[in-house]
């Protein structure tokens, strides 16, 4: 009698994977996953100036966006997920099949979790990738990214563990909105519980998280999900005491979260604070993180760079980024609005704000009244305007006696221009008397 060969053990493995496609592809799941993708691509395209230029920048817009808008469509999708499954039976012919309970919510769980978190997933590296050839130095924090697919994960969990406890179809939408605003609260309360939020903005570059606050995240918002799953889905009852070691775990992650200082778990960063400086006179200095800025703004400033080099009173240096200029530097114009993608948009607008911070010391009229501050502010404007003019379409038309100064001025010979500069850079704005007429 010939014995028959007991099948392989893999044969079940292909089983098991063939199950978890299923389940992957039923329902609203794969829809869910591409309108996250969707509306954080979309999102992210129309701000595109604001942070192509700048890790930081990137991964913060990407995690405010990940969090406000991608978070409540995650739960409104989850939900919408559980409460079909309900409304159609689903959970009485899924109790027919020979699973525990646990592995068939899993199972069940898991579009409305993994959708929502590969979405999110792809926009991003869309963006790191996107962002990539326009950085000057830096690091991506793809650890805070995944921390965000974490939360996204837990928030399409939440949101189908609500639509099978509440199967209404209005749910759904109900819980999007109150998922918004919850997470909207959450990052203005101005506490340190604030950071607990997966929607929490930070807005300063120079800034690093500590090592450990990206991982807390994850297991705070990942071990509310799993503590939720498992309260709902172990059987016989007291394996819900398992859910205790999730929820435990999430409440350790949150202590060192709730005691950071006032700017949460941003640190100055040594490397990006760093200046970066050309071999000009007088030296353009910017921070490392902007580093691929300064041949613009090397280049911006080099016809006024031309004119006080040499002169006494011209600063040493320009000093740009979160460095505050000392002695004898002079601080550059905030490039923010002006910068896109690593380049200046308009290098004329940027030599005129360099001149207004050069002369930034000039006493205004309302300190010092009377013809004499007057005639300090035409000549003012009269050097100004020459150092550097004011592009079409900025600022107000030069008056009669400020066109009268910036035509002498014209008129000199360079000997003579260079030598007035000097004598109007060592005067005494403050004092009118002190001011050379042109």
């Amino acid at each position: 009698m010939t014995a028959t060969a007991a099948p392989p053990r893999e044969a079940a493995r292909p089983a098991r994977t063939s199950v978890v496609r299923t389940e992957l592809r039923r329902g609203v799941g794969p829809w869910a996953g591409a309108a996250v993708a969707v509306t954080l691509l979309v999102t992210m395209y129309g701000k595109a100036p604001a942070w192509q230029g700048r890790w930081t920048d990137a991964t913060d817009m990407l995690h405010v966006a990940s969090g406000l808008l991608a978070g409540p469509l995650a739960l409104a999708a989850g939900c919408w997920q559980g409460g079909r499954e309900r409304r159609r039976g689903m959970l009485e012919l899924l109790r027919s099949v020979p699973r525990g309970r646990l592995r068939r919510t899993l199972l069940a769980v898991a579009p409305s979790a993994l959708w929502p978190a590969a979405g999110q997933f792809v926009a991003a590296t869309v963006c790191l990738l996107a962002t990539w050839p326009y950085v000057g130095g830096g690091r991506p924090y793809v650890e805070l990214v995944a921390a965000d697919t974490v939360a996204l994960a837990a928030l399409g969990t939440l949101g189908h563990l609500v639509g099978l406890l509440v199967p209404w179809r209005l749910t759904a939408p109900l819980l999007a909105v109150v998922g918004y605003v919850g997470l909207a609260i959450g990052t203005y309360t101005g506490s340190p519980a604030q950071w607990l939020s997966p929607a929490t903005e930070h807005s300063s570059p120079w800034e690093a998280p500590v090592w450990w606050f990206a991982p807390a995240s994850a297991v705070w918002t990942g071990g509310l999900a799993l503590a939720a799953l498992l309260a709902y889905a172990a059987r016989p009852a007291r394996l819900r005491l398992l859910a205790l070691l999730p929820l435990a775990a999430a409440v350790a992650a949150a202590v060192p979260v709730l005691r950071l200082p006032a700017n949460g778990p941003w640190r100055p960063d040594p490397e990006t604070t760093r200046l970066v400086c050309d071999e000009g006179t007088p030296k353009v200095c910017v921070n490392a993180l902007d580093r691929a800025l300064l041949p613009d703004i090397s280049r911006a400033l080099a016809p006024l760079n031309e004119r006080l080099r040499g002169l006494p009173g011209a600063p040493v240096r320009w000093v740009g980024g979160s460095r505050g200029p000392g002695a004898g530097e002079i601080g550059l114009p905030d490039h923010t609005m002006d910068a896109v993608r690593g380049r200046l948009r308009n290098p004329d607008l940027y030599l005129n704000s360099a001149v207004q911070w050069l002369f930034s010391d000039i006493c205004s009229s309302a300190d010092h009244t009377g013809p004499r501050a007057e005639r300090v502010a035409e000549i003012h404007l009269a050097v100004s305007e020459w150092l550097a003019a004011t592009p079409e379409d900025y600022g107000v038309p030069v008056g009669p006696a400020a066109q009268r100064h910036l035509d002498a001025l014209r008129a000199k010979s360079p000997a003579a221009q260079r030598d007035y500069l000097a004598r109007y850079m060592a005067a005494d704005r403050c004092r009118p008397e002190e001011v050379p007429v042109p």
